[in-house]
């Protein structure tokens, strides 16, 4: 489907540098959770503070993601 994100409301049509710093972003995120599963699987760590820091990421990557894509909506 061309240009789906046209219909949702709320979202609008990325240029292709936009898509490709989209996409850069995903990238860093799939890179940054296999290192937290890592993480998570190493004895000795403080659990607690790998969760912590995993959320921490993922607000990061989200507001990477909105500062790129614009939404016009909360």
């Amino acid at each position: 489907m061309d240009n789906q994100h046209r219909q949702i409301k709320g979202y609008r049509e990325l240029s292709q540098d936009e898509i490709d710093l989209m996409n850069e972003i995903k990238a860093k995120g799939a890179e940054i959770g296999e290192l937290v599963e890592k993480l998570r699987a190493a004895d000795g760590l403080d659990q607690r503070w790998v969760s912590i820091g995993a959320t921490d990421f993922q607000t990061g990557l989200m507001a990477l993601t909105r500062s790129v894509a614009q939404p016009t909506f909360f």
